[in-house]
């Protein structure tokens, strides 16, 4: 297990040597350019303020609070000399690092250390990852790997109220891992109320913490841009690019976008909470579980999307994991090869529609996988120090008369 452990850090090492290298050599996509129009509107009215800030020559920041404090002390690194474009895509290859590792210490537990080290290593080097975390950047890749964390200190480390401050952390990066919050809540409360409570005091604390003042400030705009927020309204993932497709027609579509967005939302929060019932010592698998269908029932579509469900298909299996990976990974090479990053080339198209069928088939079998293992009991409680009981001082022999 230690020589696994070493191999599994050396080569994430690796990985996160080349994604650094990529964002220091080449300039990234036009979201490096936003986010830096971002951080330098926060460094000028605040990380309050610019949720009603207007800001006509880029898209909408929808970024929760905590982003907005990351992006700000960006902005101070870029003035001392550090180029922006770099900083804004050197926490995404930290987290493809950690998320790799995660892997390894989760599995470990729950399946052969072969098959954990071989799922680390397809976790590490994922071309899919590779471009998306170091070459696009944004926070998509750290918001995951703090929920995956969450569910391994909860169980594998038996830290609720560690695991309760790392889901808040998820959410407040990039809102997508709301979803996996149910599963963590029902993993929590299988625990025990001890285990509850502190796991919902972290998760409270931080989110009072992050969120209440800019709640108090600009709730409004806070809730249209971004708990509101429904992605872009292209058309070249999922059922929105089946559809299309298909041939059907533009109200259906719109429907798609306007109406089934929440519901999905709540399907994805449904499955994750029930997986975490079934198995509440595997929580990891109910979030990868709702992360991964989060992307399958997607009606937003954007490149960087497509790296949400990477490190919850590795804790499913190896295959099912490095299929998407491959796959949507040469799509996304081509996408960012071309002219824009909204504009995706036919081949991309149907690359990426095989990576969602990829992504259906790499769900199903994950969870039937999770479903037929037996029970992981979880990680025992850490034995108390009992001193040794003293022995009373030998009686001397009463003399024989």
């Amino acid at each position: 297990m230690r020589r696994a452990r070493t191999v599994v850090l050396s080569v994430s090492a690796v990985a996160f040597v080349a994604k650094v290298v990529i964002a220091a050599q080449l300039p990234g996509p036009a979201d490096v350019r936003f986010f830096g129009a971002f951080a330098r509107a926060i460094s000028q009215v605040g990380p309050l303020r610019i949720y009603e800030h207007p800001m006509p020559r880029v898209p909408v920041y929808n970024h929760p609070p905590l982003a907005s404090w990351m992006l700000l002390g960006m902005d101070e690194l870029d003035r001392l000399g550090i180029p922006f474009a770099f900083l804004i895509r050197t926490p995404a290859c930290l987290a493809d690092f950690v998320s790799a590792v995660l892997v390894f210490e989760i599995l470990r537990r729950r399946r052969t250390v072969k098959a954990a080290m071989a799922c680390a290593l397809g976790c590490a080097l994922s071309p899919l990852l590779i471009t998306t975390s170091g070459y696009h950047g944004n926070t998509d890749s750290v918001a995951i790997m703090f929920a995956v964390a969450a569910a391994y200190l909860l169980v594998d480390r038996r830290s609720p109220l560690a695991a309760g401050i790392s889901a808040a952390v998820a959410v407040s990066i990039k809102l997508i891992p709301v979803v996996a919050i149910p599963a963590l809540i029902v993993a929590a409360a299988r625990a025990g109320r001890p285990a509850l409570t502190r796991f919902a005091a972290g998760l409270g604390a931080v989110l009072l913490l992050l969120w209440g003042p800019v709640l108090a400030t600009v709730p409004v705009p806070l809730r249209e841009k971004v708990l509101e927020y429904k992605g872009g309204r292209t058309r070249m993932w999922g059922f929105v690019r089946f559809s299309d497709w298909l041939g059907l027609s533009d109200a259906f579509i719109l429907a798609l976008h306007e109406n089934f967005h929440l519901l999905f939302v709540l399907l994805c929060m449904a499955a994750g909470a029930w997986l975490a019932w079934m198995r509440p010592t595997a929580p990891a698998h109910a979030v990868g579980l709702s992360l991964t269908l989060l992307l399958l029932l997607s009606t937003g579509s954007a490149v960087q999307y497509l790296a949400w469900p990477v490190v919850g298909l590795f804790l499913f299996g190896l295959w099912e994991g490095t299929a998407f990976s491959v796959v949507v990974g040469i799509a996304t090479v081509l996408v960012y090869r071309g002219a824009s990053a909204v504009r995706w080339s036919e081949t991309a198209l149907s690359l990426t529609a095989v990576g969602w069928w990829l992504l259906a088939a790499g769900i199903a079998t994950g969870v039937r996988r999770v479903l037929a293992a037996p029970p992981t009991p979880s990680a025992p409680a850490r034995a108390p120090v009992v001193a040794p009981r003293a022995e009373p001082p030998a009686t001397p022999a009463s003399p024989v008369n």
